[in-house]
């Protein structure tokens, strides 16, 4: 399926070419510390956290796993600055930056030593931070969770596999076996997979956030946001209906509306003010299983083999 010596194995020493995906709220110390566990390079989330609640987690995971992990910083967290300096401090090995340009914090981290990659939607910025020195770009297809740029993964990566020498990890819209071997073909070294994870056992979300995308197909997302100048999908509610109208006739509304609803999705699973971010692969969900069991399985060429071939078959009779 992949090249089990390509540089990004060799650039993370893990066993399986996979990224957690930097989920605020639900990329809590417990879901990346099963990820890393299980091979992969799992992630805190520091998205909406404040230095002490990122400094909480990153001791909390290194009670639960001695593996590497990674943790993603947003950019547009008024603490940023704290954050970064945190992870310097409590030795991060791996700085996952999003929603921005992280030139500034390249040479930093850097000199401390440390693998930093950021996710992007377009090659424009990706060569921008290869001439900066960063170590891997993670391109992030519109079919994602959360916030999105314009382009599909399909499009997106072999763009980024062409224009860029440093690896490049597959995002956004990938939660099966054969996605994963289709981001392989396209020219990516790895995948940084979100939403699959949200429906395991290890994730700390309210149970209801978890069925919501187990029961979900894949027309049942949604993007808000866009008339306030930050796209996000998310699964489809009445909540999600009611601020795409709102979107249009009270855009302040809609910001004191969406204040917390990350966090309430987490905490309570309440349909009625909570905003579950989930990108479309939710119709390819339909269990929630163990991190171990989720990664095996999507990694498991002979599942696909099998499938291919049974395919054929098929064909064949007919």
């Amino acid at each position: 399926m992949y090249d089990k010596n390509n540089a990004f194995l060799t650039l993370l020493d893990i066993e399986y070419p996979l990224i957690l995906g930097g989920m605020a709220w639900v990329g809590t110390a417990k879901l990346a510390a099963a990820v890393s566990e299980a091979g992969g390079l799992g992630t805190i989330g520091a998205g909406g956290m404040t230095p002490d609640i990122l400094r909480s987690e990153i001791e909390r995971i290194r009670t639960m796993t001695d593996k590497r992990f990674a943790v993603n910083l947003m950019l547009l967290n008024p603490h940023i600055d704290e954050l970064v300096d945190i992870c310097l401090k409590e030795g991060v090995e791996v700085f996952i930056f999003g929603a921005g340009n992280p030139g500034k914090y390249i040479k930093r981290v850097k000199e401390n030593h440390r693998i930093i990659m950021a996710v992007v939607a377009s090659e424009t910025l990706a060569l921008r931070l290869e001439r900066e020195g960063i170590d891997a770009i993670i391109g992030e297809g519109m079919e994602c969770g959360g916030h999105i740029g314009s382009l599909t993964t399909m499009t997106l990566i072999p763009k980024l596999v062409r224009t860029l020498t440093i690896p490049v990890v597959a995002a956004g819209g990938i939660a099966t076996p054969e996605q994963v071997q289709a981001s392989f073909v396209l020219g990516a070294k790895g995948v940084q997979i979100g939403t699959r994870f949200i429906a395991s056992d290890e994730c700390e979300a309210h149970e209801n956030y978890k069925h919501q995308i187990i029961k979900s197909k894949i027309r049942d997302t949604v993007i808000t946001g866009g008339r306030l100048g930050h796209p996000a999908r998310s699964i489809k509610t009445k909540f999600t209906r009611k601020l795409g109208k709102l979107e249009y006739e009270s855009p302040e509304e809609v910001e004191r509306l969406l204040m917390g609803s990350l966090r309430k999705a987490f905490q309570t699973g309440n349909e009625e003010d909570s905003v579950f971010m989930a990108g479309q692969s939710v119709g390819l969900i339909d269990e929630i299983k163990p991190v171990k069991d989720i990664i095996e399985e999507l990694f498991s060429t002979e599942k696909i083999q099998d499938e291919y071939k049974d395919t054929v078959v098929e064909s064949a009779k007919e």
